[in-house]
């Protein structure tokens, strides 16, 4: 099943609107959708690599706008939809602890979270929430966010051919990795919020 849409997001990348699916899944992942941009944006850039930095953009303005959005779930929406998202996810318990000392270090979390694994999502709401200055929330993820996708698009097209090969051939411990990563990340914040 992974095999095909793996397949799927490499002829994706050659459609003329593969950008604006880019665009909508780096955008829904910082606010609220749980899978990264990184199961997008590293099939396309392998399929397209000239088109690397430009995925790259496309993945860190999706992302930060993403962020605003999460931002202002927290902020306007945090009774109704910042509490059920968070809900969802299971951090709602630890929450308030965490929101009570987030904004003494809050440029600090938010450009650690926008570069790892971790749920990028939780910390654009608890910023909302917490009512961090959005230009601080704002720079911060703009600088953590292309770090991070430029970073892996620039990988990606200087090492592309030798790690597509391995992706396509070790494809099962390559899916394993992400999830382990991406369950990871949730564990994790689980415990240190």
């Amino acid at each position: 099943m992974f095999r095909r849409l793996y397949d799927k997001t490499l002829e994706l990348a050659a459609h003329p609107k593969a950008g604006l699916a880019l665009f909508g899944v780096s955008f829904a992942e910082s606010s609220i959708f749980p899978i990264p941009p990184d199961v997008m944006l590293i099939p396309m850039v392998l399929a397209e690599r000239a088109k690397a930095w430009s995925y790259a953009l496309i993945s860190t303005i999706g992302s930060v706008l993403g962020g605003v959005a999460g931002y202002a779930i927290g902020y306007y929406l945090f009774e109704t939809v910042g509490k059920a998202v968070l809900g969802f996810y299971g951090y709602m318990e630890k929450f308030s602890n965490f929101a009570a000392t987030y904004n003494e270090q809050g440029i600090w979390i938010v450009l650690a979270a926008g570069l790892t694994p971790l749920p990028y999502k939780i910390f654009t709401i608890a910023s909302g929430v917490t009512k961090m200055n959005i230009l601080a929330f704002t720079a911060a993820s703009i600088a953590a966010r292309s770090i991070r996708f430029f970073a892996v698009s620039g990988l990606l097209y200087w090492f592309g051919p030798p790690i597509r090969e391995f992706i396509e051939k070790r494809f099962g411990l390559v899916l394993t990795i992400f999830f382990v990563f991406l369950f990871g990340g949730f564990i994790l914040v689980k415990y240190l919020v």
